[in-house]
């Protein structure tokens, strides 16, 4: 079954250009075929197509389901974009595969890249959402300041990691072991500069878990798929465990 994305397909009943495109000159899908359609917002719906037009397809829907994350808490990651855009773009995708609340871009002292597309980076979320076959969306922030977001009030256990020599590093914890599953957790992943040692006094004294992803110096963008990877991990043990 095709699978496309409309975030008002519920009241407008009809897919987006891009998305009729796709279906009617793409897939070559006719009226009296049925799709499936995710809202972002959790709904997944059954549809029949009703107009098979190449800029306006319309649709009927036969049926509507809730699908909430496969995980029980919100995961963030804040992460400063990489120099070559390519790679920041690569870990949004796989980020989205396994399953993320929100990303925020963060702009930080030793960062290089001080802008990104949005509209770019959200046809990867949306791509990566509908090839994982969910049903929510991820958050994608502006570029935000990374003091911003250590102020700024969160429900849930917060992470630096970070792997600058000169920094107190006896001090950092293993994230694997830090990481309560169940438990909304924010982890910021610095720029491949690393965080300076302003940022990081700043988010320890916020109240952040200094934290090491493992022996081996990651990439950035390797940092934060391994992030997500070890709460989806442990999630799963631990369903497992109480089953």
């Amino acid at each position: 079954m095709h699978l496309f994305y409309c975030p008002d397909i519920a009241t407008t009943f009809t897919l987006s250009e891009e998305e009729s495109h796709h279906c009617v000159k793409v897939l070559r899908l006719a009226a009296g075929d049925e799709i499936e359609v995710v809202d972002g917002n959790g709904t997944w719906h059954h549809a029949r197509i009703t107009m098979a037009h190449q800029k306006r397809c319309a649709v009927e829907i036969m049926r509507s389901e809730a699908r909430a994350p496969h995980w029980p808490h919100k995961i963030v990651v804040g992460i400063a974009p990489t120099k070559n855009i390519d790679r920041i773009e690569w870990m949004i995708e796989k980020c989205t595969e396994m399953g993320i609340d929100r990303i925020i871009p963060l702009q930080c002292r030793y960062s290089e890249r001080k802008e990104v597309k949005p509209e770019r980076l959200r046809k990867i979320l949306v791509s990566a959402m509908k090839q994982s076959l969910k049903a929510t969306l991820p958050m994608l922030d502006a570029m935000t300041p990374v003091m911003q977001v250590i102020n700024a009030p969160f429900e849930g256990k917060r992470y630096i990691a970070y792997c600058d020599m000169t920094l107190p590093r006896e001090q950092r914890k293993v994230f694997a072991r830090e990481y309560i599953p169940g438990e909304e957790a924010l982890i910021l992943i610095g720029p491949e500069g690393d965080f300076s040692p302003e940022e990081v006094k700043a988010a320890l004294d916020a109240g952040f878990v200094p934290v090491t992803l493992g022996d081996s110096r990651l990439r950035t963008e390797t940092a934060a798929v391994q992030a997500v990877a070890s709460c989806h991990t442990l999630i799963q043990i631990n369903e497992t465990k109480q089953r």
